[in-house]
C-alpha cells in the first residue's frame, strides 16, 4: 500500500471501508465518461456557468474598489445589495457616469464595460480590429450605440443559462407531476370523492383567476419574481383551503362517494393537443399578449409549453415500474398510493427526465435567441446573444456581431445536446 499509486490506494480504502465500487452511480458515471464529447461538453458548461455566476465581477463599468474624496467604496458589491433592495447609491455616484469619475485609486473589473453601457466615442459599429478611441479597449467591437460586445456576451451567458434552467425547471415540475399521475394511476386507479373533485376544480379556477389573471397588472408595475411568488402563494393558499373544505363534505353520502378519474386518457389528450401546435407559434401568441416585454415572461412561457416531452418520458417509465415487486411490497406494507408514488416510483423514474432536460435546455436557449433576434418579448434593457445577433441585420459589414453571438449560441446548444447524448448512452447501457 505504501508503494501503490493513488488509484490503488482509493480502491483499497473503498474495499476496507465496505463501500461498493460497482454502485449504480459509479457505473453510470463510468459509462458517461466513455463519451469523450459529452465529458468535454460538461467541462465547457462549467466554464459558461463560471462566467454566468461571476459576470458582475468580470464585465462591469462599476469598479471592484475605488477611493473618491477620501472615502472607500466597493461599487460592484454595492450594486448587488441595491438589486436586492438592501441599499441605495450614494449621491456622488447618482449623476456622473462611472468612467468620468476621477478616482484617487481604483481596481476595475477585467472588462470595464457593462452590456448596456453606451460609449459615445466608439459608436457606429467599431470593429475589434480598429484603433480604439476610448480609454478602455472594446476587444470584440461595439454595436451601433457603442455598447461593448464582449460585455454583452458575458451577460448573455447568464441570460442563456437562466432561460434554460428556469424554464426547464418549471417544465419539469409540471411534466413530472402530470406524467407520474398518468403513468402510475392509469385510467382506473385514481379515485377521489365527489366533494373533493368539485372543490378542487373550483379551487384551481379561483386560484388562477385571483392569483394570476386579476393580478396581471402588478407584473408590469413591480418586480416579476416577487409578484410571481405572490401569485403562486395566493393560488396555493386557495387550493389548500378548498381541499380543507372538502373534509366537511364527507358527512354527506353523495359527496363521499368515490369517482374514478381516467387520468391517463385526459393527460395524454392534453399532451396531444399541445404537441399538435408548433411551439414557436404558441410562444409568439403568448408573448404577443404581454403588455410589458421581459425575459422572465419568456422563461415562464417556454416552461409552460415545454413540459409535454418530460411528461411522456416519465409516464412510460412509470407504466413499467408500477407493477414491479418493490412497488407491490410497498402496497402490502400498507403505504398509500401517493406515498408509494412520491417515495419509491418517481425517484426511480427520473433517469430519462435528465436526458429530456438536457435537450430541453438547448431548445429553450434556441427559442429565446430566436425571440431576441426578432426583438419579440424582450425589453430594451435585456442583453442576450440573440439581441446582439440582431444588430448584424442593420449593418452587414459588422461581421463581429454575427460571428461571436452566433458562435456562442451554436456552442451552447451543441454542448447541451452532446451532454444529453452522453446521458442517453449511460442510461441505455444499464444492465
Amino acid at each position: 500500500m505504501i508503494f501503490g499509486n493513488k488509484k490503488e490506494k482509493i480502491l483499497i480504502y473503498r474495499i476496507e471501508s465496505g463501500k461498493s465500487t460497482n454502485s449504480q452511480d459509479s457505473l453510470f458515471w463510468s459509462r458517461f465518461r466513455k463519451n469523450r464529447m459529452a465529458v468535454w461538453s460538461l467541462r465547457v458548461l462549467w466554464i459558461l456557468v463560471f462566467f454566468a455566476v461571476f459576470s458582475n465581477f468580470i464585465a462591469n463599468e462599476k469598479p471592484l474598489y475605488c477611493k473618491l474624496n477620501g472615502e472607500h467604496y466597493f461599487p460592484v458589491f454595492k450594486s448587488i445589495a441595491i438589486d436586492f433592495g438592501l441599499s441605495d447609491w450614494d449621491a456622488v455616484f447618482q449623476s456622473t457616469p462611472w468612467h468620468d469619475h476621477q478616482f484617487e485609486s481604483v481596481i476595475r473589473t477585467p472588462i470595464p464595460w457593462s452590456g448596456n453601457t453606451i460609449d459615445l466615442k466608439s459608436g457606429n459599429y467599431q470593429s475589434p480590429l480598429d484603433t480604439h478611441k476610448s480609454e478602455f479597449r472594446h476587444w470584440l467591437g461595439t454595436t451601433d450605440l457603442g455598447r461593448d460586445v464582449l460585455a454583452g456576451m458575458i451577460e448573455g451567458a447568464r441570460v442563456a443559462l437562466l432561460v434554460g434552467l428556469i424554464s426547464m425547471s418549471l417544465a419539469a415540475l409540471i411534466g413530472i407531476i402530470l406524467g407520474a399521475i398518468a403513468g402510475y394511476f392509469g385510467d382506473s386507479r385514481l379515485k377521489i370523492s365527489r366533494g373533493r373533485l368539485i372543490l378542487n376544480l373550483i379551487g384551481v379556477f379561483l386560484g388562477i383567476f385571483y392569483g394570476f389573471i386579476v393580478r396581471s397588472f402588478n407584473y408590469s408595475e413591480g418586480s416579476f419574481g416577487i409578484e410571481f411568488l405572490k401569485s403562486l402563494g395566493i393560488f396555493t393558499v386557495t387550493f389548500i383551503l378548498f381541499n380543507l373544505l372538502s373534509i366537511l363534505l364527507k358527512r354527506n353520502s353523495f359527496f363521499r362517494k368515490q369517482v374514478t378519474i381516467p387520468a391517463d386518457l385526459l393527460i395524454m389528450r392534453v399532451i396531444e393537443i399541445m404537441n399538435a401546435m408548433p411551439g414557436l407559434l404558441l410562444l409568439l401568441a403568448a408573448v404577443a399578449i404581454i403588455k410589458q416585454p421581459s425575459i422572465f415572461y419568456v422563461m415562464v412561457i417556454i416552461g409552460l409549453i415545454g413540459w409535454t416531452s418530460i411528461a411522456r418520458f416519465i409516464r412510460a417509465e412509470l407504466l413499467r415500474i408500477r407493477n414491479l415487486s418493490y412497488i407491490e411490497a410497498a402496497r402490502a406494507m400498507g403505504f398509500s398510493e401517493f406515498q408509494i408514488l412520491l417515495k419509491h416510483a418517481i425517484p426511480n423514474a427520473l433517469g430519462p427526465v435528465l436526458i429530456t432536460l438536457a435537450f430541453g435546455i438547448a431548445s429553450a436557449i434556441l427559442l429565446e435567441s430566436t425571440l431576441s433576434f426578432l426583438n419579440i418579448g424582450v425589453s430594451d434593457e435585456d442583453v442576450s446573444w440573440g439581441k446582439l445577433l440582431s444588430y448584424a441585420r442593420q449593418r452587414e459589414e459588422a461581421w463581429w456581431l454575427a460571428v461571436f453571438p452566433g458562435l456562442a449560441i451554436f456552442i451552447t446548444v451543441t454542448i447541451f445536446n452532446l451532454i444529453g447524448e452522453g446521458l442517453s448512452d449511460a442510461f441505455e447501457n444499464r444492465e
